[in-house]
């Protein structure tokens, strides 16, 4: 009989070289692969040959199985081939529906061992040059979901708009609109805000504005999910920080050249 474990497994944002080393030697050892909607494709072919692989992907309004069939089928895999991954996309503790899926695991007496992922909250701002701290401008982050499981706009949305932090929201864009309504009756009519849809992918989209007129420019430009939403004063230096590292790019192509 093969021995059950679990292992959940942080895919990363999206670039297949942003996962980490000892996810992919997790991968290597895999003899089953449940994974989402968010996962790129290329990260499967670390997997065996012999393995038993399933997409289980969830999106908004559309879920290829329920928390409940997963779980499920994770256990069923666990018992009839041995070491099941959960790859999740970013990390699987970041709004991954960790806890139930260990949950699971645990009460049906499979062991669990978790492979930290690189988030999308971080990962996406920082390779379209956006900080989500820079002295002088802001010393925080918040990182939030934009809904809750009922559908409505999380109660931490309304704190974090009232706060200087940069706010990070995820699974956002259905609501939009509302969400920026709660910035500006907050008085951040002018804050400038990002939308990254697909980030650190080569179908990367990205729109910047304020907080008064980013919902239309983002219907306008047809922008949906995947996307992160970047609300802070650090959107504003991206600028800058693009300038920096072109400059610096070309130096190093002109030594290189020399």
């Amino acid at each position: 009989m093969p021995e059950p474990h679990l292992s959940l497994v942080g895919a990363g944002p999206g670039d297949p070289e942003m996962i980490t080393l000892k996810a992919i030697r997790t991968l290597q050892r895999a003899d089953a692969v449940l994974y989402d909607a968010l996962v790129n494709p290329a990260l499967l072919e670390y997997v065996p040959e012999t393995a038993f692989v399933q997409f289980v992907g969830k999106r908004y309004g559309c879920h290829a199985l329920s928390q409940q069939e997963i779980n499920q089928l994770m256990v069923s895999c666990a018992r009839q081939y041995g070491h099941v991954v959960r790859l999740k996309g970013g990390d699987p503790f970041v709004f991954g529906r960790a806890v139930e899926e260990i949950t699971a695991a645990r009460e049906a007496g499979i062991p669990v061992s978790v492979v930290p992922g690189i988030s999308s909250a971080l990962a996406v701002a920082a390779s379209s040059m956006i900080p989500l701290t820079a002295r002088g401008t802001t010393e925080s982050f918040w990182v939030t979901t934009g809904t809750t499981h009922s559908g409505d706009i999380s109660g931490d949305v309304y704190l974090a708009a009232r706060s200087t932090a940069t706010v990070v929201i995820l699974m956002a864009m259905s609501r939009l609109e509302a969400i920026m309504d709660i910035f500006r009756n907050n008085g951040r009519s002018a804050m400038p805000v990002a939308i990254i849809q697909h980030g650190t992918t080569p179908q990367e989209k990205m729109l910047t504005g304020t907080v008064a007129d980013i919902a239309a420019r983002a219907q306008a430009a047809g922008m949906g999910n995947p996307a992160i939403i970047i609300a802070g004063e650090v959107v504003s230096l991206r600028d800058a920080m693009e300038n920096i590292v072109h400059t610096a790019v070309a130096y190093e192509e002109k030594q290189a050249g020399m």
